[in-house]
């Protein structure tokens, strides 16, 4: 059966593509089989390059054959975010401005996957322009989550994470602007990674200097998302923040001794936003965990202080560059979210964006002073659990009204201002079977440190074995 083959991780897959226990047309046959099983009820992969991605199979196999050398992601099937460009395959960005858009090259994340031997599978389904935390758009629909088919896969890489859920493919990108990476892995008992901004350099980039959005790794483990980074990150000429770091840093065993590190925790962020009752449960309950681990663990938390404001401005400025141009060419053709952030944009004042770097200065030292205590800072990925997939967002968070579509994202974008890497593991289910991730945040750069305080947590739960019985049966 596929199911044999698609639930490896990206790195038993490696191992048996390089022995050539398995060819690469075998792995690419059983991960298309099982899209063709699973993906009409999740909705995940919406353009599907079946017959390219065998050529290339092929084309892989004849090179190992052959005693060539092979990159890191030889034979591996990926699956890439409709909102990066590929070429000669549909790229939408979930918008009716780009129904039809096919680039005619790769931008660099896609390039330097393909450079190391992967094989593109197709495009994941995003809302439209990746605004916002639940997956749909008037170009492809909803996403479901495989969990349950009623609820919201998260997003704005919604289709990564429930592709990766379902065993579609062993590893996918993404991007992250307010949780984009780390919310839908939480909703899909998958792991996401927002890397230092830099680490995965962009391009091409409107905002080439905005530290905001950053692109990153998706899989189902830890070691699989440290694989798939030692790819993609790694210096260009071509982003003025890339970081000189090679992305070999990433390449080896995760294993470390966590005795001794310093790791806070809090359920809410120091009281800063509201969370769901079972989501604060799920995280208060891993103290234990890192304890087990021979961590020194405390509640605590960075003062978040300015951060709404923070994000909320370099969101509108960003929208502005990146939008500013269609709201007023085809504002017919936009969702109403996007209209407003952009016009959200264009109401600062530049005394408002002075205040906001202020204060993203300061937020920035706290932090800094932070982590200078703390080795790791453990929160909630995501103030509630899956919702309603027929919502655009939640209303109402443990009782608190949320005006608008980004206010239950606080706890992923409080946490996208300080800059710092952060990583959604699986950690738990509601009582109704629903999944639930936590969020560890490492100090500046050390994206490493957090990569292996994740790997050890997982190997202590063990939740990401758990997979939705739609894609198993």
């Amino acid at each position: 059966m596929s199911t044999d083959i698609v639930f490896r991780s990206a790195i038993e897959l490696c191992a048996a593509l390089r022995s050539r226990e398995l060819s690469a047309r075998e792995v690419t046959e059983a991960h298309l089989e099982q899209i063709e099983r699973v993906n009409p009820a999740v909705n995940a992969v919406v353009t599907l390059v079946a017959e390219r991605a065998l050529e290339e199979a092929d084309a892989a196999d004849a090179r190992i054959a052959s005693g060539a050398e092979v990159g890191a992601l030889h034979g591996l099937p990926v699956l890439h975010k409709d909102t990066h460009a590929t070429a000669g395959v549909r790229t939408t960005h979930g918008s009716l401005v780009f129904a039809d858009n096919v680039p005619d090259q790769d931008e660099l994340i896609v390039a330097r996957e393909r450079g190391a031997g992967a094989i593109s599978l197709g495009k994941t389904n995003t809302p439209e322009f990746a605004a916002g935390s639940h997956t749909f758009n008037q170009v492809f629909g909803a996403t479901h989550n495989p969990f349950d088919l009623s609820r919201s896969p998260g997003g704005s890489s919604g289709g990564a994470a429930a592709a990766l859920a379902c065993g579609l493919a062993p590893l996918a990108d993404g991007s992250d602007m307010g949780g984009s990476l780390r919310n839908p892995a939480s909703f899909c008992n998958v792991v996401g990674l927002r890397p230092s901004p830099g680490r995965v350099p962009t391009w091409p980039a409107v905002s080439a200097w905005s530290t905001l959005s950053v692109q990153g790794p998706m899989a189902r483990t830890v070691a699989d998302v440290a694989l798939l980074l030692s790819v993609i990150a790694g210096p260009t000429d071509r982003s003025p923040i890339a970081l000189g770091d090679p992305g070999s840093t990433f390449a080896g065993p995760l294993e470390r001794e966590l005795a001794g590190l310093r790791i806070a925790w809090s359920p809410d962020l120091g009281g800063a936003v509201a969370v769901d009752a079972e989501v604060r449960g799920i995280v208060a309950a891993q103290a234990s965990v890192f304890e087990s681990l021979g961590c020194v663990v405390e509640q605590a938390c960075i003062d978040f202080d300015g951060a709404d404001e923070v994000f909320r401005t370099l969101r509108g400025i960003q929208f502005e560059a990146n939008l500013g141009g269609l709201r007023d060419t085809s504002p017919d053709l936009l969702k109403d979210s996007i209209i407003w952030n952009v016009d959200e944009g264009r109401r600062l004042s530049g005394a408002d964006v002075a205040r906001a770097q202020r204060l993203h200065t300061e937020l920035f030292h706290r932090a800094r002073l932070f982590f200078e205590r703390f080795d790791a800072l453990v929160l909630p990925v995501s103030q509630v659990p899956p919702f309603d997939g027929s919502m655009e967002y939640p209303t109402e968070v443990d009782g608190v009204a949320q005006d608008n579509y980004l206010d239950w994202m606080r706890s992923a974008y409080f946490v996208s201002v300080l800059g710092n890497p952060a990583l959604s593991v699986p950690a738990g289910f509601t009582a109704g079977g629903l999944p639930v991730g936590i969020q560890i945040v490492g100090a500046h750069r050390r994206d490493l440190t957090v990569l292996q305080i994740g790997h050890a947590f997982e190997q202590a739960t063990r939740w990401s074995d758990h997979h939705p019985s739609i894609a198993t049966a």
